[in-house]
């Protein structure tokens, strides 16, 4: 079995590629701040199609669900736990040979309004991380939502209405803050309403081929870029969905490839076809649960313990506290993809 992620000749690979199935959970579109999840989580898996079919076999021996098709939350249920625990374990079927890049939706939405209006740059960890306890939840919370309808593509009203009232959280963000590192950031902000207008008016022109709050594309990337960074390019087969249009899986290749990454392309298949697909669904809706249970305060020690050698160290990941005890390396910070 593909227990003990050693390299080495792969059922399934594609001449030179290595492959490596994936899958995602907590996609809300472009509604990162209101969403139903505050958590994005895509979970990728390389071993042989048969281990992952005789794996997922096993979890279904042991679980004994009459559904058809098994999700994360049957692992997740307590009766399950031992299942669950089984699963993640270090001895467990996927140890070694699987990763989950995580991505915290709200710091998520703060980094891209930041590196539309900055360009870029560390202010946005600042920014986020000062937040909520130097502005209040009320007024923080508007401010992420503020920033979430500047970015997205579709909002009703007027054209103008999401820089206005992003523009105004802004404002009301400097009345709050006297701290001259943030007051500076908030300042280059207001500043740089021209931006702002000039993306607004480029979205009535059309839709972008990417849109700015999708996390799936960046991760499906940087997914790419962990897999062959051991020298060998990789090819992934990824569950089928409508955000990966012919256009979205060219553009994931010709980033990745401009960034040396060595990929092979993007394969899409209907997850109850491939279970090695399954096993990467089972990892990213459990991952997500168990990060998003931490980042609110509620996390279980254990579960996150077992989920920590998975995660990316890569993730964008924003808030301190429960990033400490979910990545491997406590030194390292979550830092996005771009």
């Amino acid at each position: 079995m593909a227990g003990n992620g050693e390299d080495g000749e792969w059922p399934g690979t594609v001449g030179a590629f290595l492959e490596v199935a994936c899958d995602e959970s907590g996609s809300d579109g472009e509604n990162l701040t209101g969403g139903n999840t505050d958590v994005f989580a895509h979970a990728s898996v390389r071993m042989p199609v048969d281990s992952a079919a005789a794996y997922v076999q096993e979890i279904r021996d042991r679980i004994r669900s009459p559904a058809e098709e098994y999700k994360a939350n049957h692992l997740l249920r307590e009766k399950h736990r031992t299942v669950l625990e089984w699963l993640l374990a270090p001895t467990g079927p996927i140890h070694g040979n699987a990763q989950v890049h995580l991505v915290e939706k709200a710091y998520f939405v703060v980094d891209r309004a930041v590196d539309l209006l900055l360009g870029g740059g560390t202010e946005a960890l600042g920014l986020y991380r000062a937040g909520r306890q130097d502005f209040g939840d009320g007024p923080w919370q508007e401010f992420l939502a503020a920033a979430n309808q500047l970015l997205r593509v579709r909002n009703g009203g007027a054209p103008g209405e999401p820089v206005d009232a992003f523009f105004r959280m802004v404002e009301v963000l400097r009345r709050a803050d006297c701290r001259t590192e943030l007051a500076e950031t908030l300042r280059q902000i207001a500043a740089s309403r021209s931006l702002a207008d000039s993306y607004r008016a480029r979205l009535l022109d059309g839709p972008p081929l990417i849109p700015v709050l999708n996390p799936l594309l960046p991760s499906i990337v940087r997914t790419a870029a962990h897999w062959s960074a051991v020298g060998r390019s990789v090819c992934l087969v990824h569950d089928r969905q409508n955000m990966l249009t012919p256009e979205r899986v060219a553009w994931i290749e010709d980033t990745a490839r401009r960034a040396g990454v060595g990929f092979g392309g993007l394969r899409l298949v209907h997850s109850r076809l491939d279970p090695r697909v399954q096993l990467a669904d089972f990892l990213a809706g459990i991952a997500r649960k168990i990060a998003s249970d931490e980042l609110n305060g509620h996390g279980d020690p254990v579960l996150t313990t077992l989920l920590r050698p998975y995660v990316d160290p890569a993730s964008i990941w924003g808030e301190e506290r429960s990033w400490a005890v979910l990545q491997v390396e406590p030194s390292r910070e979550g830092s996005p993809v771009r």
